[in-house]
């Protein structure tokens, strides 16, 4: 049941479950503030990207309005996710926090609302409010954050609606298997954040190798190795250099061997806290 892949304006889209698409390539704006964070958008969707991630919690959803509003592109051809702030679930909280993302993007309305973090004691109440808002039209989708299996599991007992996608950490350093395993049975689309690691692994020699081969900088590789499986990712940069760099992986592909060693790399590697602490 993994999700379909669908070959559009020359880069890869996933089919949700809810019969929209969505680029697997996309730009994370966290800690992303003022011009920078316009500039960064205005870049990306210039450069191609047609999907932009934020969240109430990086306090920037104005700019990241303003970015995609200075384009002038019809608003149909941007896919856009944003996210719960966790101090801010629970039912009624929930409805406000997204009225208030509504209010601050100012792009007409969203594609996909996620829950941010598995907050103890509020993931109920927050995904019956965010069904609501699907139910009622108010979002095109909606679906969940940094849920491992137990949470996945849990949303199970109480869920009408399965999730479109579940955002997580996810690299060849930390190849959650049981989360994709999940994701692929239940045609739940995985997004990767963080997917390069902030850089810190650019130096392991497997991935200069595997750079050497395919003439592709260790970001290319890594961001090629998700999308070729169907695993969205969104790394994030202000860098005009990067962020081209990082969207041109469309014109190679990494040979299933080499994919099957890279999956293999997994060493529980994060980057930001473990969900299951919140648990």
């Amino acid at each position: 049941m993994k999700s379909p892949l669908i070959k559009k304006n020359n880069q890869l889209y996933c089919q949700l479950n809810n019969g929209e698409s969505m680029p697997l390539l996309g730009l994370g704006v966290y800690d992303m503030h003022g011009e920078e964070a316009v500039e960064a958008v205005r870049t990306a969707i210039e450069t191609g990207y047609r999907l932009i991630d934020t969240a109430q919690m990086y306090e920037n959803e104005k700019q990241i309005g303003e970015g995609i509003r200075r384009v002038g592109m019809d608003r149909k051809e941007i896919f856009v996710t944003t996210k719960v702030n966790n101090t801010h679930q629970g039912y009624d909280q929930t409805l406000k926090a997204f009225e208030e993302s509504m209010q601050a993007l100012d792009i007409e309305y969203i594609d996909m609302y996620l829950i941010h973090w598995p907050i103890k004691y509020k993931r109920k109440e927050t995904w019956k409010a965010i069904e609501h808002l699907y139910k009622s039209g108010s979002v095109k989708g909606i679906g969940v954050a940094n849920y491992l299996h137990p949470f996945l599991l849990e949303l199970e007992d109480y869920a009408s609606i399965v999730p479109a996608i579940n955002q997580m950490e996810f690299s060849p350093y930390l190849y959650m298997s049981d989360e994709i395993t999940y994701c692929n049975r239940h045609g739940i689309c995985l997004q990767a954040y963080t997917p390069l690691v902030r850089g810190q692994k650019f130096n392991d020699l497997r991935l200069g190798e595997l750079s050497v081969k395919y003439n592709k900088t260790p970001a290319q590789i890594i961001l090629r190795w998700a999308v070729q499986q169907g695993i969205s990712s969104i790394p994030k940069s202000s860098n005009p250099r990067r962020i081209k760099e990082n969207f041109t992986i469309y014109d190679f592909e990494i040979e299933e061997k080499d994919i099957a060693a890279m999956n293999g790399w997994n060493e529980n590697y994060r980057i930001v806290d473990d969900p299951m602490t919140m648990y």
